[in-house]
C-alpha cells in the first residue's frame, strides 16, 4: 500500500527557512474500503461538500473509513483568503442551497453516523454570515436523529453576538471556533477581516451564553510561531472558556501558500498537551496528524465523561 500525501509541500523552497521534505510520521495510507466507498458516494449523491476534501485533510481515509466526515455547509466557496487554507476563495454573491440542512439529515441518517461535525466557509456576503443556515442544519439534524452528537464548527460572524447565539440556541453538542495560529502570526497568514482577539471573544461569547454546551478550537503549529507563543495562546483560550483544544502540524497546500518552518516531533506534542491539561481543558488532542475534527466524537467523550465525574453527575453512555 502506498503512502498518500495530501497537504503536499512542495520540493523546491521560494522562502527562506521553508521545510521541503516532510518527516516519516506524516505519511498516510491511502484512503479506501467500504466505509470509505459509501459515506463518498452518499454525500456526492445530496451535492454536500467536506472540508476532508475541500482543505486536503492528511486524516480523510482514516475518519471516513470510520464513518466520521465533517460536512461544509454553505458552499465551497469562501469569502475570504487565509494563505493556510485550501478552500477556494471568491464571491459567492449570495448563494445558499436551501436544500442543504435537510440533505445533510438524509445523509447522517443513511450514513448512520453517531457524531456529526458541520463546519462552514465565510460568508460576508450574507447579512447573519450563514448563522440561520448553520442553526437551521443543526435543528435539522437533531430532529431527524435524536441522540445525534453535533458539533458546529463555524466563522466568526464578524463578532456578532446574534449570530453566535443563533448557532448556540440551536444547541448542537459543541460549539467550535478556530484561533488558528499564534496572535503575532494572526495578521500575517489569516484574512485580513479576521482578528486574534475577535476569535476569542467568538470563543467567550459561546460559553457566557451557554455554559454548559462545549467549546472547542484549535491551533496549528509549524507556520513560524514559537513554542512560548502557543503556550500564550493556550492560555488565552483557556481564559476564553475553551473546553477542548486540538493541536496539529501545519502543512502547506500549495507553493501559493504560507511555508512550513519546521516539522514539530511528535515528542513535542506530547508536551504541548501536557501544558493545555495543566492549565485546565477538558480535552486535548495533540499530534502532527491532528486537526480541528479529528477523532471529534471521542474527544466529546473524554470531556463528557471526565466533566461529568468530576461534577459527580451522570455518565455519558451509549456512545462505542
Amino acid at each position: 500500500m502506498t503512502a498518500f500525501h495530501l497537504d503536499v509541500v512542495a520540493e523546491g523552497a521560494d522562502s527562506p527557512g521553508e521545510c521541503r521534505t516532510k518527516p516519516g510520521w506524516l505519511k498516510v495510507r491511502a484512503p479506501r474500503g467500504d466505509n470509505y466507498t459509501r459515506l463518498k458516494r452518499t454525500l456526492r449523491g445530496l451535492d454536500l461538500h467536506t472540508v476532508c476534501e475541500e482543505a486536503h485533510c492528511p486524516n480523510v481515509g482514516e475518519c471516513w473509513g470510520q464513518g466520521t466526515a465533517t460536512v461544509m455547509l454553505l458552499g465551497h466557496v469562501c469569502t475570504r483568503g487565509c494563505r493556510f487554507c485550501a478552500v477556494t476563495s471568491g464571491h459567492p454573491r449570495g448563494a445558499v442551497d436551501p436544500r442543504e440542512p435537510e440533505h445533510t439529515a438524509r445523509a447522517v441518517t443513511q450514513l448512520g453516523l453517531k457524531y456529526v461535525v458541520l463546519t462552514m466557509v465565510d460568508r460576508d456576503d450574507l447579512l447573519d454570515g450563514g448563522a440561520d443556515h448553520v442553526a437551521r442544519t443543526v435543528r435539522a439534524l437533531h430532529e431527524r436523529q435524536p441522540g445525534l452528537l453535533v458539533e458546529a464548527l463555524t466563522g466568526d460572524f464578524c463578532g456578532r453576538t446574534t449570530d453566535i447565539h443563533s448557532v448556540v440556541d440551536a444547541k448542537p453538542e459543541v460549539f467550535a471556533h478556530n484561533l488558528e495560529v499564534v496572535r503575532r502570526l494572526t495578521p500575517l497568514v489569516r484574512d485580513r477581516r479576521c482578528s486574534y482577539d475577535l476569535s476569542l471573544d467568538v470563543l467567550r461569547a459561546a460559553k457566557q451564553h451557554a455554559p454548559d454546551r462545549f467549546v472547542k478550537s484549535s491551533l496549528m503549529v509549524g507556520i513560524g510561531e514559537t513554542d512560548e507563543e502557543i503556550f500564550e495562546a493556550l492560555s488565552d483560550l483557556r481564559g476564553a472558556g475553551v473546553d477542548i483544544v486540538t493541536l496539529g502540524q501545519y502543512l502547506r497546500p500549495s507553493l501559493r501558500h504560507a511555508p512550513v518552518h519546521r516539522w514539530v516531533s511528535p515528542a513535542q506534542f506530547e508536551r504541548f498537551r501536557r501544558q493545555a491539561s495543566e492549565l485546565g481543558f477538558a480535552h486535548v488532542a495533540s499530534g502532527p496528524l491532528v486537526r480541528s475534527s479529528y477523532h471529534a466524537a471521542e474527544a466529546f467523550v473524554e470531556a463528557e465523561l471526565g466533566m461529568s465525574d468530576a461534577a459527580g453527575g451522570p455518565e455519558l453512555g451509549g456512545l462505542g
